[in-house]
């Protein structure tokens, strides 16, 4: 393995990749902007450990604890909205009386590349049925099926993402991996909640509730760059 800032960052594995991004000589992350190789593949990135904006939700503190060492799963979801300001009024209204909470991811990547983080990784955030306790969700700014989602007539994806937004959420992914254990799989919403519910348009039709991150989310090269498995293969 060779480490040079500025340089080249060579290393057989991902484990070998996170231990050099994570400790220098000196046990400090002293990598800022290198070129990444991996046995074939090689990729630009660029580490900045302040890069991710720090934008609890009100009720971030009242999300239920767990431990870091518990996550095992990512997954990525698509906002389906305009643009992350009207994500934010989703994220900030109150689903759940009981205990003053409701429905977000942990992370959101805007069409631009930048990120916010909205709960910590800590805190169980309601994002997917039935897999909240174990997972992450990230979520990536997109039209998708916007304003008409249940409409039948409106079951294609508006837009594809942006270049900015894949590279960001490889980077992140490769991030979290370095710093939670048991974080091995990866996998889209549309595969956690195949439920279907009757069509806005025609009762009698129905649609799926969830098909984000979309049909064009390049999959096998998230999958290859962040070193992740699909939760199929895990």
């Amino acid at each position: 393995m060779q480490v040079r800032a500025g340089g080249f960052l060579c290393a057989e594995n991902w484990q070998q990749l996170h231990m050099a991004l994570c400790c220098g000589s000196n046990g400090v992350l002293a990598v800022w902007s290198c070129e990444i190789r991996i046995g074939p593949y090689t990729s630009a990135m660029t580490i900045r450990p302040d890069s991710i904006r720090q934008r609890p939700l009100p009720y971030a503190d009242c999300l239920q604890q767990r431990s870091p060492a518990d996550i095992e799963l990512v997954v990525i979801h698509a906002t389906e909205l305009p643009d992350l300001a009207m994500a934010r009024d989703y994220g900030k209204r109150i689903h759940y009386p009981d205990s003053g909470t409701g429905n977000s991811g942990h992370f959101y990547i805007d069409r631009d590349g930048s990120i916010e983080q909205w709960v910590a990784v800590d805190r169980v955030a309601h994002h997917v049925a039935g897999h909240n306790a174990n997972s992450l969700g990230i979520e990536l700014v997109n039209l998708g099926r916007y304003p008409h989602w249940l409409d039948s007539r409106h079951q294609h994806w508006q837009e594809q993402l942006t270049e900015a937004q894949i590279e960001a959420l490889i980077g992140l992914l490769r991030r979290l991996q370095a710093k939670l254990p048991k974080l091995r799989c990866i996998a889209g919403h549309d595969e956690l909640d195949q439920r279907e519910v009757k069509a806005s348009d025609d009762p009698d039709l129905r649609v799926r509730r969830k098909l984000d991150p979309g049909p064009g989310f390049p999959w096998s090269r998230v999958v290859e760059g962040s070193g992740l498995a699909r939760l199929r293969n895990c």
